[in-house]
């Protein structure tokens, strides 16, 4: 059953109330789907034409194409140089498996690089991901005979992602205070080995420099 409705067309040839990019393509959108009930062309709809056009003269108000050109070029160059997951955590990963899949994966990757950073061998520590449901973001954690540390998104809020304390031994999963820091913490690995080192008082000492682990 095919069906028609005026409001594309009243849309229109007023669309003085579609001031913003997202009203106006919403308005595209609906105009659209009204096309397909109907069975009409949307290519050749005169309403969903007009609304094209409007949504040009709304575009115009912005910046010129250089100046969003421009935009565009050190958006791509500052998304290159942050790390996965510092964009993730800003970003979300909420109901989106492939964001999810990723934090999951950088997340075990930084994990074993803050353990090496660590100075531990394969034997002296554990990393597990533990993905929970699709409305959060589940956690990755690095698990060791001293100290326990917990990656995740929302739980605490934004620079407060790593959760880190002390323990005894890996059957203990509530250990002593705990400490918070950020994913910018984290992907610095060898600073944050030692930070760790210092406030958890683990006992032992890191060079100032180590090799670089976490890329």
């Amino acid at each position: 059953m095919t069906f028609d409705v005026a409001f594309r067309h009243q849309q229109a040839l007023d669309p003085s109330a579609l001031t913003t990019i997202g009203s106006t393509l919403h308005a595209i959108s609906k105009a659209m789907e009204d096309c397909r009930n109907a069975g009409v062309s949307a290519e050749e709809d005169p309403a969903v034409i007009l609304l094209a056009r409007h949504f040009s003269a709304v575009c115009d108000t912005r910046p010129t194409a250089s100046e969003l050109q421009g935009s565009c070029m050190r958006a791509i160059k500052d998304l290159r140089g942050a790390p996965v997951l510092v964009t993730l955590a800003h970003r979300g990963v909420d109901f989106d498996a492939a964001a999810k899949n990723a934090f999951h994966s950088e997340g075990q990757k930084a994990m074993r690089a803050l353990a090496k950073a660590l100075q531990l061998d394969s034997s002296e520590y554990e990393v597990r991901s533990c993905r929970g449901g699709s409305a959060v973001s589940g956690e990755i954690i690095l698990h060791t005979d001293k100290c326990y540390l917990q990656l995740s998104l929302g739980l605490c809020g934004l620079d407060h992602e790593v959760l880190y304390r002390t323990c005894r031994g890996r059957d203990d999963y509530m250990g002593g205070r705990n400490h918070f820091a950020g994913f910018r913490d984290l992907v610095d690995s060898e600073r944050f080995a030692r930070r760790i080192v210092h406030e958890l008082q683990l006992g032992y000492a890191l060079p100032d420099r180590a090799e670089t682990l976490f890329e």
